[in-house]
């Protein structure tokens, strides 16, 4: 579904309104200014998932770039080095 294009003018006359549907509907808007699109205006709920799934991508991206590289440890390993450190601040 395409996100509904609108004037900053527009969306100042009728930001509550607008605000409310996107709420609702969960899309975002594009404002433009002068014909051109300068902006994005989402739900915040959906902006925080948009958030949490780049995260995702980067953490996964990462993860692969060490495996490639060979930066690797047994899951045993990493979890006796973690349960030394609990221990040690105890």
């Amino acid at each position: 579904m395409a996100s509904p294009i609108i004037s900053v003018t527009e969306f100042k006359a009728k930001a509550a309104q607008i605000l409310a549907e996107i709420k609702v509907h969960e899309h975002t808007v594009v404002l433009t200014q002068n014909g051109k699109a300068t902006a994005v205006v989402q739900d915040y709920e959906a902006h925080q998932r948009l958030q949490d799934a780049m995260l995702m991508l980067k953490l996964l991206s990462q993860g692969e770039a060490d495996i490639a590289a060979g930066r690797t440890k047994p899951q045993r390993e990493v979890f006796a080095e973690l349960q030394a450190r609990l221990e040690s601040t105890e």
